[in-house]
């Protein structure tokens, strides 16, 4: 069974150092996302449609509310290591304003990119300073994590250039029925998706209604309902100690065993194991910045 080996969760989103074993239903984030190798066997990740492989050589780029899912690709038994790095847009906005589009969903323009020998070197000793995080400061992680994404993404996303991603990769604008319809489903992510019923809120028929949310969010209305949830969890599970049975129950699952599943589905790890292996960062005291 996949393992959390090591997690972190800050103003920066989350690091999770993870021990795969199976993989993962498809799925997405708000995060800014990059997977790195970090040991045992090869993997891949579907991304676009195509397979990017996740090697020594090869880290995994994926955009925010970019739909993707990992494919344990190791021999029965074999594991793989994963540094998955969860980031949000607006922390490396605030550190660095070049990288203020880390949110749009075309930020990265391929789902690979290639490591070479001083990245790789980079990458494990960041690990190692994971691993003993109880004498890690917050300044300290953050400096780290940041030196390590910009190292990865140096030469694939453009992102020096704020003026030309501006004007190469205009926003879209979402339709204001979409973005109620997104209002409606923040309001209770607990209740059961009704695509219909958001359809008929919103003046849309189905089939409309559909295609201009995939449009605008890059993700099926479930898919999104499902991020909702899911983030949900993780700040009910981190910010408060109530019981796994009863933050199951608050977001709309009829048995913990549910949530557990759906949970496992979208990290590899339980609610539970979620829970013990956190490690929550507090933002650097004296309002320390990187530059």
């Amino acid at each position: 069974m996949s393992s959390a080996v090591k997690i972190f969760q800050g103003r920066f989103g989350r690091v999770a150092l993870l021990d795969m074993t199976a993989p993962l239903v498809g799925h997405a984030h708000h995060h800014c996302h990059l997977l790195i190798k970090a040991g045992g066997a090869d993997g891949a990740f579907r991304v676009r449609g195509e397979v990017a492989p996740l090697t020594d050589e090869t880290a995994v780029l994926v955009n925010a509310w970019e739909h993707h899912a990992y494919e344990h690709k190791a021999p029965l038994g074999e594991r793989t290591l994963i540094l998955a790095l969860y980031i949000e847009p607006a922390w490396l906005a605030e550190i660095q304003r070049s990288l203020a589009l880390s949110g749009h969903p075309r930020f990265f323009p391929q789902s690979t990119v290639q490591l070479n020998a001083a990245t790789r070197k980079n990458m494990e000793e960041f690990v190692l300073e994971l691993w003993w995080a109880d004498e890690v400061s917050p300044s300290r992680l953050e400096h780290l994590l940041f030196d390590l994404i910009i190292e990865v993404i140096e030469h694939c996303s453009g992102w020096r250039d704020l003026a030309s991603l501006l004007r190469s990769r205009p926003p879209a604008a979402i339709d204001p029925r979409i973005r109620q319809a997104m209002s409606l489903m923040k309001q209770d992510v607990a209740r059961e998706l009704d695509v219909d019923a958001l359809a008929q809120q919103t003046g849309l028929s189905r089939a409309h209604f559909f295609t201009l949310f995939q449009r605008d969010t890059q993700v099926s209305p479930l898919v999104y309902a499902n991020v909702l949830r899911f983030e949900a969890a993780v700040s009910r599970l981190t910010q408060g100690r109530d019981a796994v049975g009863d933050i199951a129950a608050d977001l709309g699952f009829s048995e913990p065993s549910h949530f557990a599943r759906f949970f496992r589905s979208h990290l590899g790890i339980t609610p539970t194991d979620y829970r013990r292996k956190v490690n929550l960062f507090e933002p650097p005291a004296g309002g320390d910045t990187l530059l």
